[in-house]
């Protein structure tokens, strides 16, 4: 028996929509979360303001495109892949070098400390003084406006709403 075309398609819309329908996912990945809902223009203002002196200070904007130097190496979404660099969400209150998934440098795994806007101002202004034998390429961020509006949006985008 020869189907027409119409009922090929209706076939094939029928099996697609039964195997869609199981919700299960394929393969040994869990589900990602969603992206956090962007920040208002009014919430980011408060939670700038409430950050400690100097990020209470800092200029969003400046930090989201101060971002951009290291957005080809980590992420920042709840559940993003590692890519380069670990992914970045969760960052402040991290122990240094534990990460899921990520294989980090003999010598931030011996690092002794946890991520907090001082320590990543260290890092950012130079990776390979502040913990030599790190496998960061990065040169850092020289520019102490830049590194102080960089932890700020980092707080904000890296922080569980």
């Amino acid at each position: 028996m020869t189907l027409s075309p119409t009922a090929r398609f209706a076939g094939l819309v029928i099996a697609t929509l039964a195997v869609s329908a199981c919700g299960e996912a394929s393969g040994p990945e869990a589900p990602k979360a969603p992206p956090p809902a962007p920040l208002t223009a009014e919430q980011i203002g408060v939670a700038i303001a409430a950050l400690p002196a100097p990020y209470n200070e800092a200029d969003y904007d400046n930090g989201r495109r101060a971002f951009a130097r290291c957005r080809a190496c980590h992420t920042i979404t709840p559940g993003g892949p590692n890519m380069t660099g670990p992914n970045l969400y969760g960052l402040f209150g991290r122990a240094a070098g534990r990460h899921e998934g990520y294989n980090y440098s003999k010598a931030l795994q011996a690092a002794d400390f946890t991520w907090d806007a001082e320590r990543l101002d260290q890092w950012l202004a130079n990776p390979r003084t502040f913990l030599p034998g790190n496998k960061m390429s990065f040169a850092g961020v020289p520019d102490d406006q830049d590194r102080r509006d960089l932890i700020a949006w980092l707080k904000l985008e890296t922080s569980p709403r």
